[in-house]
Order: C-alpha cells, then structure tokens, then sequence
C-alpha cells in the first residue's frame, strides 16, 4: 500500500510513502494523569501545589536503568520538573520519582533562591555517553500563564552513577532576552576527547519565545547566540488542528534534531509546516559579523505543524510527527526514501519529544500527549493522556557506545519489549538504587521541620527571593510581558512580512515552496562572553 507523504523535500522530486505496517508500535508506559511520590510533608492537596490537570510532559530521556521524563511548568500546579520511573516498573501508570529527589524542586514551593542547586522548570533532557543527564532548566514558571521570570535559564549535568550535580553552567545575560524561553537542547560530542569525559561538548540550545539558537563550547566555557528568520513562526500557522481540537500558539524554534554523520541540525518552530537545517560548522564559528547570515536551508515541507523531530545516529534519517495527521513517519535526505511509521488517532494526538537512545539499538522513543486538551481545558481525565511509545527498527546505532567500555552492560544490550528490559546477567557498573522514601518522625510534642519549608512557616509564605547567581543580592524583577508570543527580542529585526498568499498545493496537486529566505535579515550577534570558571567548574568525580 502507498501513501503520499507527509514531507515533500524541497531540492527532490515527489516519492509515495511506504505503509508496509512492519514497524510494530508498542505502548511502554500510559498515564491519565501523572502523579509523584510525594513527601510526607507535601501539600498535595493544595491544588496551587499539585493540579495534576496541568501537568504535561514535554521531554523524554531513556537511560540504562531508568526513563526520564522532563513536565515543565506550563501552568500552576506542577510539583516536579524532572521526574523517573524505573525500567522494570511493572503496570501501566507508575507513580513518578522526583529526581534526583525533592530537594532540587523546591521552586514549586516558591521556597527557592536562584542560587541554589535545583530546578524550576524544564522541558527537555538529554544523557550524553558518559552515563550523564543534561536538564535545561529555562527558569519560566507558568509559561502559558503569566509568564513569570523565577530565575535565569542554566544547566544542571547530574552523574547517573552517583545522583549528584557534577557540573553547573549558567548563561550570560548577553545571550538571554527578557522573553528568553530555552525548551530543548542537543549535546555534539563529534569532537569530543574521551579523557575529557564528556565536558568537551557543544551544545546547542533552542531560545522559543525570542527565537534564536545558544551554543556552549563547553571545553572553553563560551556561549554565543545566533538567529534566523526561519527560526521565527510563521503568522500563517498560527492555529493547529488535531483531530476536532483547534489551538492557537505562536511557538518559534523548538523542534530540534542532529544527524552525528553529518554534521547537520535539522529544527523547526511549532508555527510552520516546514524544517529546516544549519551545519554545526557553522553553529560553532562563532557569532557572526555584522551583515553575515546564516546558512540554513529549507528542507522540506510538511502536510502540517509539529514539535517532535528525531534521527537516526547513523544513516540519515530523520524522524518527524505531523499534527493533522496523528502520526510519526521519516525521511532520508540522502535517499529520498519516506515511511509513514505509526498512524493511531488516540495514542499520537501530540508528539511532542522523539528519541533514538543508542542504548536501546534500532529503536525510536516518541512521547506524546494531548497537550491540546490541557491548554484548552477540556481534558478527560478518564482517558490516557500521555504515553511513551516505542517503534523498533528503524533507527540505526552510532556504535560509539561501545567504545565507553566503562558504561558498557558485561552482555550485549539485548532489544527490550514491555517490562522485560533487562536480560537477567546484565550488571551495570553503578546499579541504580532507588531513594529510600522518606517517612514522617515518631510523634513528638515538638513540630517537625519538613524538607520543604525549613522555615517552619506555612506554605505560600515561605522565602520568596529570587537570586541572582550573578551578583550577591541581586533581585531578579524583569517584569511580565504583556504579549511574549508575539512580542520580539529587544535589539533584534523584526520578522519579514508574511506572503499575502501562501497556498499548501498548485493546481497540479504539487506542493508550493518558498525557496527564498531572506537574506538582508541578521541577528544581534553579539561577541563570545567568557564566564567565571568557578561558576561553570566541573568537579572531580
């Protein structure tokens, strides 16, 4: 059977989809709502602390041992950004662990100083091949709401082995916007050093709301940003639909993948039904000089909007998730080559994360979730809301991973089905040891002091401080704007007008480009800031 597709690539001609239906989509997990295992002390009840109708997951991460699910807060009511579940959690719906524990969530309290080591809102994650978590933290509480600047944006990379933060890196405000939204991030270790473990990284970094790319050379600790028109939404696609449900969200750059061989990201904004690629040879030279664009190039077009792109390690492909069409298909740029992967209208609504872990072989991670029905309000919690699904063999592995003879399984890593994720002689080096749950003292006539509220106050009139971690006492009070879908970055050039028409399909049946990007437009592309290496050191571990 054939389909047409669901991109159509803009240098090549036309080819039909492949729907052999031999890729099997299997459900890993699926949760109505997601729920925490809460402290004793927690006020779950309080739905100004835990509304689990606003609690989207966003960002997906597969460890050897564990899932990793990133739910930033999108609204009030979010207890924990980054949560895991074991890989060998037996049912359907498992209760999610705060991680690395409650400590590093108490923003969700708003008993948090900036300065502290712990995390106020993240959208995506990463794990690099040296066993270790990269959390973006974008520091936004209520993103969808009123849009409240808490902290500035940061990094926290955690070590899977010990649970602890190995490194920390915060950005310059040089290369942060008042408007400043980092939702997902991607970790080049093409050029890294094995006997730097990993702190020779780029990483590139996905600025939303005032659209544009960070980059962070890790190995010498600087940080540049730079823009593009294509990184901005598109007026035109505004508004999508999913199945009955029409949402508005003028959301740039967010979509973000990276083919390793090649040395190409490919991304693409919410508002738009294009992708686009930039290579990293650009990304790294630094910022640009004034008058200089760019170099991205149009992709291809997609039949609708998305968030969730991916791609193989090695081959080529990539791996996208139209809207419209309750999907997930790929396309090898260097093939031409299209497959429609999975088609389901109830458990792909809303792809909003694709991973291709190299721990797990041939297989591809989508997380989806109805995350229309919760920006709408007209959630059922009746139904399964958020899934993790898998499709197996359609990626193919890096081999890189086993050069990292200190992380390898002492068997080869076997593909894994439902909750058989582990072939019983499979010892890692570090065994994941869940925390010990943290029981309420013997009853005493004394108050006991919670790890929450250590002032001993009620909830909501704690310390309410927000710190800066560049000065001493700086108090961070940006202000809210007014509009921050649609308001633009200070110091930047305005978005190009839109086309007054701009037709999906000719008359022929054949899709319509736009092959031409601006090329007078340009960034604020400002020098290379180095930071205090104190602020960014990594520590002996």
């Amino acid at each position: 059977m054939q389909r047409w597709c669901l991109l159509v690539a803009a240098v090549v001609a036309i080819a039909p989809c492949l729907a052999d239906g031999s890729h099997k989509m299997e459900v890993v997990k699926q949760w109505n709502l997601l729920n925490f295992n809460f402290p004793w002390d927690y006020p779950a009840a309080n739905k100004e602390f835990y509304n689990p109708e606003n609690v989207v997951a966003t960002g997906l991460e597969v460890g050897y041992d564990r899932i990793f699910i990133a739910t930033p807060r999108l609204f009030s009511g979010v207890p924990a950004t980054v949560s895991s579940i074991p890989r060998g959690t037996n049912g359907d719906s498992p209760v999610l662990q705060a991680y690395p524990d409650w400590t590093h969530h108490r923003a969700a309290t708003k008993e948090y100083n900036c300065s502290d080591i712990g995390l106020v809102s993240v959208y995506r994650l990463r794990i690099d091949s040296c066993n270790r978590l990269w959390a973006l933290d974008a520091g936004v509480s209520r993103s969808l709401e009123d849009f409240e600047v808490t902290c500035p944006p940061k990094i926290l990379v955690y070590d899977l082995h010990t649970d602890q933060v190995v490194r920390r890196i915060d950005f310059p405000p040089e290369v942060v916007r008042r408007e400043s939204l980092y939702t997902n991030l991607i970790v080049d270790e093409t050029t890294s050093r094995p006997e730097n473990n990993c702190d020779d990284v780029f990483v590139y970094i996905t600025d939303t709301v005032a659209p544009g790319i960070v980059v962070y050379d890790s190995g010498k600790d600087l940080t540049w940003r730079v823009s593009h028109p294509a990184m901005y939404p598109d007026p035109d696609f505004a508004e999508s639909s999913i199945l009955e449900h029409r949402f508005t969200l003028m959301d740039g750059i967010v979509g973000l993948a990276f083919d390793m061989e090649a040395g190409i990201v490919y991304f693409q904004p919410l508002a738009t039904d294009r992708i686009f690629s930039v290579t990293t040879a650009a990304l790294r030279a630094g910022p640009l000089p004034f008058g200089k664009d760019l170099p991205v190039k149009l992709v291809g077009r997609k039949s609708s909007q998305g968030i969730g792109l991916g791609a193989s390690p090695r081959g080529g492909t990539i791996f996208y998730a139209p809207l419209s069409e309750t999907a997930v298909a790929s396309w090898n740029p260097r093939t031409n080559e299209h497959q429609i992967l999975a088609q389901d209208q109830e458990k792909i609504q809303f792809a909003a994360d694709l991973r291709t872990p190299d721990r797990d072989g041939t297989a591809l991670y989508v997380l989806t979730s109805k995350f229309h029905r919760f920006f709408l309000k007209n959630l059922d919690a009746n139904e399964f809301n958020t899934r993790i699904l898998r499709i197996d063999d359609v990626a193919i592995p890096s081999g890189q991973l086993a050069t990292q003879s200190h992380l390898r399984p002492t068997v080869p890593y076997d593909a894994l089905h439902g909750n058989a994720y582990y072939h019983p002689s499979v010892v890692l080096p570090v065994p994941y040891k869940p925390l010990a749950p943290v029981l309420p003292p013997a009853a005493t006539t004394s108050t006991p002091l919670s790890v929450f509220n250590t002032q001993n106050m009620p909830f909501g009139h704690g310390l309410f401080t927000k710190q800066s971690t560049f000065g001493h006492s700086t108090i961070l009070q940006q202000g809210k704007p007014s509009q921050p879908f649609f308001a633009l970055n200070s110091g930047e050039k305005s978005f190009p007008p839109s086309l007054a028409s701009r037709p999906q399909y000719g008359a022929n049946g054949s899709p319509i480009f736009v092959p031409k990007l601006n090329q007078n437009f340009n960034d604020l592309n400002l020098l290379r800031y180095r930071k205090s290496i104190a602020a960014n050191q990594t520590f002996v571990h």
